[in-house]
């Protein structure tokens, strides 16, 4: 999301600066610029000059990068973790997942880069074309502009970098103003590893920054709110150049009757309550089938009973982490209580956790239904209602029932049936048995429909999109003037129409016998 936030002075002689604090202490961490567009203007100037260098590399050569950058990541690997734990405040375990996912990216995207970006022939059996060589080549966009949450520093942000490097292009990474720490050290990194310079650079600061870099780069890739997202994507219609947007999710998990009942529990709490349920693809509510509903519940309620929350001091320290934007806090007080106020019962948590740091109880609600905000609205949050439904059809009519179409999930031991209700599901990606680990699968595409967004990443559609698509067309053997061409001679179109005959003819007569 791209809020702004107060930009104050670090120090009466420093430049004015954005203060960064430790969401699970209140402490500040640090302290970053607050770019000036004059300043994302020279930023992208650079990155324009070092691109056309960049993209001449081969493949291969850029992949030796992305091996000595991976080697940096795992060797730097507890103090990439730390840096998100600080800034984001979410537990450890959560944190390392995110530095995993870049080390895997890193050696995903190396090995598959040449063959996504290889030369593609084109077939044509056009009667005017017979003879030519076709092809279709790709070519980066040139300055790529990523603009990332603040909910995972690393992930949602370099992460989106490493694939529009491999195609050849420079990145401009403007991070969340909340947590911009880490994407310096990934600056580092470029640095040390020794990538050319102004490859990679990296912009802080607030919505203005963001704003500038939508309006010099070439291509935008927006994590965020749907709200600025479609500010977004206005501006670049405006400027014609292509974006590509992950934005917000109200995800359903839908339990069969024939599902395992615990499979279902674990899934459902892991997909609620991972990094405090500050993830686009959290799972948002649920939707049980009424025999196996009360088992559900009361196993979950013992589940979530069991999770603890704190404030992360190594691994095992905590299962949730902090509330890393400020805001959120009142959004996910407001929907508890919208909820109750309605019927809704609260069966564990329900409330703000005492300071220091930005807490809040993991919540589970039942009793719910659609007139309330918790099963409408976006949450980003440790909360979950869960609603009975009499079948998988109603299930499916209310998981649908939702201005977003992120992400979706069916907990079930029918696969056939499984699958024939995922292909009902309006959602961009949806698992079963199982949530959210589809995100680490780069080969597979992640994107939302709906209000949850335009394009994806991940995936062939995910790198290809970074790249512009130049068809070619080659005559092998001119003449000196071919039968089609003016001033038009009618012979030569009669023999052009017996040879469509010939060509077409019998297989139509088949056709329509």
């Amino acid at each position: 999301m791209t809020q702004t936030r107060t930009v104050t002075a670090a120090a009466d002689s420093a430049p004015a600066g954005i203060a960064v604090d430790n969401p699970a202490t209140g402490e500040v961490v640090g302290h970053v610029a607050d770019t000036p567009a004059e300043e994302v203007v020279s930023a992208v100037l650079r990155a324009r000059q070092a691109q056309a260098g960049w993209a001449r590399l081969s493949p291969r050569t850029r992949a030796e990068l992305f091996t000595r950058s991976r080697r940096w990541l795992l060797a730097h690997r507890q103090e990439i973790t730390d840096s998100i734990v600080a800034e984001n405040g979410k537990a450890e375990e959560d944190a390392i997942v995110e530095v995993v996912y870049c080390v895997s990216a890193f050696a995903y995207w190396a090995k598959h880069a040449r063959r996504l970006l290889a030369d593609t022939k084109v077939r044509s059996l056009s009667p005017f074309v017979l003879g030519r060589s076709m092809y279709t080549r790709r070519a980066p966009v040139g300055v790529v502009g990523v603009i990332g949450p603040w909910n995972n520093p690393l992930i949602n942000s370099f992460g989106d970098a490493i694939p529009a490097l491999a195609a050849g292009n420079a990145v401009v990474l403007k991070p969340s103003e909340y947590t911009p720490l880490t994407a310096r050290l990934m600056e580092q990194m470029t640095r040390e590893c020794g990538w050319p310079d102004g490859v990679f650079q990296v912009v802080t600061g607030a919505g203005a920054t963001g704003q500038a870099l939508v309006e010099a780069a070439d291509f935008v890739m927006f994590t965020g709110s749907t709200k600025t997202g479609r500010a977004v994507a206005a501006r670049a219609g405006e400027r014609l150049i292509p974006c590509s947007l992950e934005l917000g999710g109200k995800d359903a998990l839908i339990v069969l009757a024939d599902a395992s009942v615990e499979r279902a529990v674990n899934v459902a709490l892991h997909g609620a309550l991972f990094n405090a349920g500050q993830t686009c693809t959290s799972v948002e509510r649920v939707y049980v089938e009424a025999p196996v509903y009360d088992e559900f519940v009361a196993r979950l309620e013992e589940r979530f009973r069991e999770v603890t929350m704190g404030r992360p001091a190594g691994l095992g320290s905590t299962d949730l982490g902090a509330m890393t934007f400020p805001p959120q806090m009142g959004i996910v007080e407001d929907q508890v209580t919208d909820a109750v106020s309605r019927g809704a019962r609260v069966l564990v948590g329900g409330h703000a956790a005492p300071g220091p740091g930005r807490f809040f109880e993991p919540t589970l609600l039942v009793n719910v239904d659609h007139t309330m905000k918790c099963m409408r609205e976006e949450t980003f949050g440790p909360t979950l209602p869960v609603m009975k439904v009499a079948d998988a059809e109603e299930a499916v009519r209310l998981a649908n029932d939702s201005e977003y179409g992120l992400q979706a999930t069916i907990i079930g031991s029918n696969m056939a049936r499984a699958r024939q209700l995922a292909a009902r599901l309006e959602a961009g990606c949806v698992t079963i048995n199982d949530a959210q680990s589809n995100y680490l699968a780069l080969g597979l595409p992640m994107g939302g429909w709906k209000a949850s967004g335009v394009g994806v990443r991940h995936g062939a559609e995910g790198f290809r999109k970074y790249t512009k698509l130049q068809a070619i067309s080659v005559n092998r053997f001119p003449m000196r003037r071919d039968l089609h061409m003016l001033p038009f001679a009618p012979s030569s179109y009669r023999f052009i129409l017996r040879l469509v005959n010939a060509m077409y003819g019998k297989r139509l007569r088949s056709d329509q016998k």
